[in-house]
């Protein structure tokens, strides 16, 4: 990932040199600005990447559908995100009335107090929005199951093959059935395929991951982390993350120390990130009625983009990683919402047409593997709830649950992390920008 900034206004280069610094660690290479007329923009990449391009346009990629990219077109502001919000993108206006835009929220606080986030699939011109993409329901195939499950194949074949760019890459390895397939996807397309997982001892994750690793026969790594490691690095896990959402946080947790050490090896890594959004991953799902159900996955991966794939971006890219995230290719999109309900939820199985998919490159026990999230089977489970709950008064979670926008904290363990999140990143007034996960 790159990081992009600039400011709508004359000799504005000062600032954005602040905005890219303070966003330096998402790409290891050097800052190259330009100069407009009524504007200054600004990059931060490395000299393997394309500069900042001559048009008055900068970008951040991760591929050449997920982007974020803003300049000036016929003399007005542009600002751009790709269709399903991969990559971030926040925009405010200076007290002088000046449109200021970023990559991270810190970036943009350097300029500004007034947060926003551009929407997905959206443009801005500075005075209105245009929607070019939004996600609907479509008519459901009727080709045979068999065929539905070798076309997803191809697809998400085609994905991953066009995000490889050399012989070696990384892949963050849970053992579970999404970031599996991912590694045995991508693994007949390079020499060296490393994998990383990360887990207290003993964590089911670890297990799994070695057997799909032993499996594939990839360059395996895993990362033992105690309580302490944990609380450790929670503050700067916080400031990267820009959210304080608790089950974002645990989850968070363990990506960054497996982002660590993945970036050792590779600078770009695969994700099986939108998965279980797109397949019917979740639990939750089996319990809702039939007819809701397409309409739920579509809500929930339209949601990605400020909850998971925030936490994909901010823990890859606190260390110049970039994460491809190929279950959220469009084309692969564009079949998954095609695909029946009943073959993603069948006979009690969820994902089941994912399964089928990949069903003669994983081992048997990691196919079947019900879904558990990433911070349960990495074995967080309640060791940061306990420890809030020592470290936090009954009074002062009374006192300071209700935060000043009105949002109401849901235990103490996310009052632990709004406590370093404010003292990181200040008193931010407007948190509408921020998503927050179902149950936190």
């Amino acid at each position: 990932m790159a990081a992009i900034a600039g400011v709508f206004t004359a000799q504005s280069e000062m600032m954005v040199e602040r905005m890219l610094k303070r966003m330096a660690h998402r790409e290891h290479g050097g800052i190259r600005m330009q100069t407009l007329t009524n504007a200054t923009l600004g990059v931060v990449r490395t000299e393997r990447q394309s500069p900042a391009s001559d048009n008055g346009m900068v970008e951040d990629s991760a591929s050449d559908q997920h982007y974020a990219l803003a300049g000036q077109a016929n003399g007005l502001p542009l600002l751009e995100r790709d269709a399903l919000g991969v990559v971030p993108l926040y925009y405010g206006r200076r007290e002088d009335g000046a449109l200021c835009f970023a990559s991270e929220v810190k970036g943009l606080l350097e300029a500004t107090s007034d947060v926003n986030e551009l929407p997905p699939g959206c443009r801005f011109d500075g005075k209105k929005f245009e929607r070019y993409f939004e996600l609907t329901q479509s008519a459901p195939l009727t080709d045979a199951p068999d065929h539905i499950a070798a076309e997803l194949r191809l697809r998400l074949e085609s994905a991953i093959q066009k995000r490889i760019n050399s012989d070696e890459i990384g892949c963050y390895l849970s053992g579970g059935l999404d970031s599996s397939a991912m590694a045995a996807l991508a693994r007949p397309h390079v020499k060296r395929l490393w994998t990383v997982a990360a887990g207290v001892a003993g964590a089911p994750d670890l297990a799994y991951a070695r057997e799909v690793s032993d499996f594939i026969k990839s360059d395996h790594h895993e990362v033992i982390v105690t309580l302490e490691d944990m609380l450790r690095v929670l503050p700067d896990v916080i400031w990267r993350l820009e959210s304080f959402d608790a089950l974002l946080v645990r989850s968070s947790i363990m990506q960054y120390f497996a982002s660590q050490q993945i970036r050792q090896f590779s600078a770009e890594a695969f994700s099986g990130e939108g998965g279980d959004e797109l397949f019917a991953g979740y639990a939750y799902l089996k319990n809702l009625p039939r007819e809701r159900l397409d309409a739920e996955l579509i809500n929930i991966t339209c949601r990605l983009h400020n909850t998971a794939l925030q936490r994909v971006d901010r823990c890859s890219s606190a260390y110049g990683l970039r994460a491809h995230v190929c279950f959220l290719d469009m084309d692969v999109v564009e079949l998954a919402i095609q695909i029946p309900i009943d073959l993603k939820l069948r006979g009690g199985v969820e994902k089941w047409i994912l399964r089928e998919a990949v069903s003669d490159i994983l081992p048997e026990r990691v196919l079947n593997r019900t879904k558990a999230k990433f911070w349960e089977g990495a074995g967080v489970q309640d060791l940061l709830a306990n420890h809030a709950e020592s470290a936090i008064s009954d009074s002062d979670f009374a006192r300071e649950r209700t935060l000043p926008n009105g949002w109401v904290l849901g235990g103490k363990e996310e009052l632990l992390y709004y406590r370093i999140f404010r003292e990181r990143l200040g008193a931010i007034a407007n948190l509408d920008w921020m998503g927050r996960t179902p149950g936190s």
